[in-house]
């Protein structure tokens, strides 16, 4: 064991890559793809729910959101979420991984049943009741964050450790692909068993009732992965860490590391591991106000914060108007010509193609090779190629409006997709899991996490109005004129390229423990000289 690490700690940095580290991954992995379907899965049905609620007689255009509702519909999970990363990462931190870990999922559990009986008399009380679900299912998936990466980040050895975090993050991948295959098979049979005819047709037979039925089963169905993980997450054990290091308890941290890693920890020595944790708890009691934190940390925190900010600006804008790019160049064909299911359809169906293509592939990338190359080379390449293809779709963007380029369009847009994954949307999630103090690491991560949907709520309520026409006549009905699609996508471009020089004030964690990016194992002369006392006796 090094002389400045607790053996308990030394050992689980050592420890081979076991079943129990997959287990785990699918454990909180479980919890990313119900947090990413059920917030992506909103904006496949956001037309759908314009069509049924809010269809104006006589219009020669299908009904739409109002700019109010639709900000409202699109945003509140996102309030939500930054309430619930700030709440639950600190009670983290002061009652432990394990005990907060099946309040999260059962919020999750029990608001998207929620969203989907969402009721009422009126357009607006039903979707006053599916925003106040929305906002606590955000607070559930909130603390989701936080206490995923750092259970994971906490188990795993140091030399695995960025794999196994990117793992359970990289399941947000196949929950944007649960979403969109959910609302393609449920459209698909109300298609079948429903048939409507366009918009311009029949205007008012072109959304059957039973269509309020298809929004409520896609929403409703993020309770299934929950639901089937939560008694597994209640039968994992406290992190050997928290227990070490946070409540002072060796001989629990040594129980609970022998439940589930096959490792060998000696029980001898108590007085050395006594006076250890003595030690690391007098030169680690500093808080998160503290001007030691912010000499030790604070330029740390000023960067996870404001590159996970920069980039959910740019993703979030990406994916929840995917729908409102796509009709933008022409891929998915002017809502008038389609019935409301089958609108739905090819939304999802556009959707699920560029997770296929760009966003899953991204996701694992990063678990592949972050441990290889490195956090900080990951999130830079990231964040450069990011601002090449914003560029290279912005600046050019008439040109891939026309009909024989569209296939070029989605390619590229599918390229900017890989990035934000194989890059910092990943990395961003990673570091705050490994660099701050582990009284302190689940809090920090949650200010950072909390910082990312901060960008969230900018890109997705920003991008909803900047995106509209320059014309207001062409503006979405009840929206002022914007900047256009393609100011828009310069200025996420932008975005990028600040984020990429915000990455410099953000350390490389490859093949370090945690307790060394934390700075828990220094010590003054003094406490080494004190300790090789200790240990001789």
């Amino acid at each position: 064991m090094a002389s400045d690490q607790l053996k308990v700690l030394d050992v689980l940095d050592k420890a081979k890559t076991q079943l129990y580290h997959f287990t785990a991954v699918v454990i909180a992995g479980m919890g990313f793809f119900t947090d990413s379907y059920d917030l992506f899965s909103i904006s496949l049905v956001t037309k759908l729910l314009g069509r049924i609620y809010y269809h104006v007689e006589g219009s020669s255009k299908p009904g739409s959101l109002p700019p109010n509702v639709a900000a409202a519909v699109n945003g509140v999970a996102f309030c939500g979420t930054l309430t619930g990363q700030l709440f639950f990462g600190w009670l983290g931190d002061r009652l432990g991984r394990k005990r907060v870990y099946g309040i999260t999922l059962m919020l999750m559990v029990l608001c998207s049943i929620g969203s989907g009986l969402s009721f009422g008399s009126t357009p607006n009380s039903v979707i006053a009741t599916l925003c106040f679900f929305r906002f606590w299912l955000g607070f559930g998936i909130g603390g989701d964050y936080p206490l995923s990466a750092t259970i994971m980040a906490e188990y795993a050895n140091k030399k695995t450790r960025g794999a196994f975090i990117a793992a359970v993050f990289a399941m947000q991948g196949f929950g944007i692909l649960g979403g969109g295959a959910v609302a393609i098979v449920v459209s698909s049979i109300f298609q079948v068993l429903f048939p409507a005819r366009a918009y311009s047709e029949d205007p008012t037979g072109s959304t059957v009732p039973q269509a309020d039925y298809v929004w409520r089963i896609i929403l409703m169905f993020g309770a299934v992965p929950a639901a089937m993980t939560y008694y597994w997450r209640m039968k994992m054990p406290e992190t050997p860490r928290y227990t070490a290091l946070v409540t002072k308890n060796q001989q629990k941290a040594r129980e609970d590391m022998a439940k589930v890693l096959k490792v060998d920890i000696e029980s001898g020595k108590e007085a050395v591991i006594k006076e250890e944790v003595q030690v690391v708890e007098k030169r680690n009691s500093f808080g998160l106000f503290s001007s030691e934190f912010l000499s030790r940390h604070g330029l740390h925190l000023l960067g996870t914060t404001t590159t996970w900010f920069l980039v959910d600006i740019a993703y979030y804008s990406q994916n929840l108007f995917q729908k409102d790019i796509f009709s933008a160049v022409g891929w998915i064909p002017k809502p008038k010509t389609m019935s409301a299911l089958e609108e739905l359809y090819k939304i999802a169906r556009a959707q699920t193609l560029i997770a296929l293509c760009g966003t899953v592939p991204g996701y694992w990338a990063t678990v592949l090779l972050i441990d290889y190359i490195g956090r900080f080379a990951i999130q830079i390449i990231g964040f450069f190629f990011m601002s090449v293809f914003m560029f290279a779709l912005a600046i050019p963007y008439h040109h891939w409006t026309e009909k024989s380029n569209h296939i070029g369009f989605v390619v590229m847009y599918a390229l900017t997709f890989f990035f934000a994954n194989f890059g910092p949307n990943s990395t961003t999630f990673i570091v705050p899991a490994e660099i701050f103090p582990a009284r302190l690491r689940s809090t920090c991560h949650g200010i950072s996490a909390a910082a990312g949907k901060a960008g969230a709520i900018v890109g997705s309520f920003g991008f909803l109005y900047a995106s509209q026409n320059h014309d207001q006549s062409k503006a979405d009905p009840g929206y002022p004129a914007g900047i256009g699609m393609r100011n828009s996508l310069l200025v996420l471009a932008v975005v990028n390229v600040v984020g990429f020089f915000f990455t410099f004030l953000v350390p490389e964690s490859k093949g370090k423990s945690l307790e060394e990016m934390s700075r828990e194992d220094e010590g003054d002369d003094q406490e080494q000289s004190n300790r090789k006392v200790v240990e001789t006796a």
